[in-house]
């Protein structure tokens, strides 16, 4: 835990739950137990990998009481699943999924306050993302640079003293 408490440490994770991976599942939910933890304990944005284990996610976060800003990072799921999410004033980062018509279609449906954007390990550009999403949004890349912007001051500016009332 002492490194988490380093103010250049922004966020704990990538995190969470996969279901696909060769890790005992029991043992992957006592160490996100773990890092969900550190991350109330030092007042910093969860950041969730999640593979096929969305339910066991929200149970654990919904069971520890999660407060502080939590993004699921490259959703490729479905718009029901992300209004879900959002709903729970979740965040999600859309990435080289956005290339499909249909992950355009779920962006479209979340509040633009709740998205990142990033290019993980594809090899797709950011521009192109930013592209892609400008786009399905009906807005320039300029505005969405914007929000994105006001995004992560919300998520980590907010967090990163340690002081924020704010939950997600």
């Amino acid at each position: 835990m002492a490194y988490s408490k380093n103010n250049n440490i922004l966020a704990i994770g990538e995190c969470g739950l996969d279901k696909v991976c060769q890790t005992d599942f029991t043992l992957q939910q006592q160490v996100f137990t773990q890092q969900i933890i550190t991350a109330m304990a030092v007042h910093k944005p969860l950041i969730i990998h999640c593979v096929k284990a969305y339910d066991e996610v929200l149970l654990l976060l919904q069971q520890h009481k999660v407060e502080v800003p939590v993004i699921f990072h490259g959703f490729n799921k479905s718009k029901v699943l992300a209004q879900q999410l959002t709903g729970k004033g979740y965040y999600l980062s859309f990435g080289k999924a956005l290339q499909l018509p249909a992950m355009q279609e779920v962006l479209t449906g979340i509040p633009r306050q709740q998205i990142f954007l990033e290019t993980d390990d594809a090899a797709v550009s950011i521009a192109t993302i930013y592209a892609l999403a400008a786009n399905a949004l009906s807005i320039d890349i300029n505005a969405l640079s914007l929000q994105i912007k006001k995004n992560a001051a919300a998520v980590f500016a907010a967090w990163s003293d340690g002081t924020s009332d704010h939950a997600t």
